[in-house]
């Protein structure tokens, strides 16, 4: 789990488009904390944080401390919106997360010891189906990672949800079938081979 982190945190006054547009002019980025049945609450961030943060990892699985008005809301990155030609950060909502609270974040996945599957030392080729899972887990124990061991993997093998370790109080969102989470898939050159020798039996067969 990640460090509870801080944002510099300007209040914003005022809601709607004007006053957003009014806060980009000033070089800051909109933003909302919502949730916990209480009433939302509009601030400012600062441009330049929420955009080095945003290319780090972990922006959506981080807890972040905003001092607004004399009070500390502890909040979860739910959604941020980008400029769709500048691909800038344009709006930023936060999930307000009361004590004991139970999230669902996608997670990113770290595949080592590729050097130790025997599949991928043939030749084999990662097939990453998901890079991110989704998981159920308390808001304060959430995972920066999971870390998938490809120690032993044979061509054709997959990795399962299944098969990772999960820590405790933490479960995948998607409950109701063992997914899989990446393959080791044959190279093309041996597919091509596997394929030639199956028309050429398939030829030999025939002409008996």
């Amino acid at each position: 789990m990640s460090d509870i982190q801080t944002l510099t945190v300007m209040p914003r006054e005022r809601a709607g488009k004007g006053a957003a547009r009014a806060a980009r002019r000033e070089g800051l980025v909109p933003a909302v904390i919502y949730g916990d049945k209480r009433p939302p609450v509009t601030i400012n961030l600062n441009y330049r944080e929420v955009f080095l943060r945003l290319h780090r990892p972990g922006f959506y699985t981080t807890l972040y401390d905003l001092k607004v008005g004399g009070k500390t809301e502890r909040v979860l990155a739910r959604d941020v919106q980008f400029d769709p030609v500048r691909d800038f950060p344009l709006h930023v909502d936060f999930l307000r997360i009361s004590k004991g609270a139970t999230v669902t974040v996608q997670v990113p996945v770290n595949f080592v010891n590729e050097d130790n599957a025997p599949g991928l030392k043939q030749g084999g080729v990662l097939n990453v189906v998901r890079y991110e899972i989704g998981l159920v887990c308390p808001a304060d124990a959430i995972p920066d990672q999971l870390e998938i061991d490809l120690t032993g993997l044979e061509l054709g093998d997959s990795v399962h949800i299944s098969a990772i370790k999960l820590p405790e109080g933490v479960e995948p969102e998607i409950s109701d079938r063992d997914f899989t989470i990446a393959t080791v898939a044959a190279p093309s050159a041996l597919r091509s081979e596997a394929r030639e020798d199956r028309e050429g039996e398939a030829e030999a067969e025939a002409e008996e």
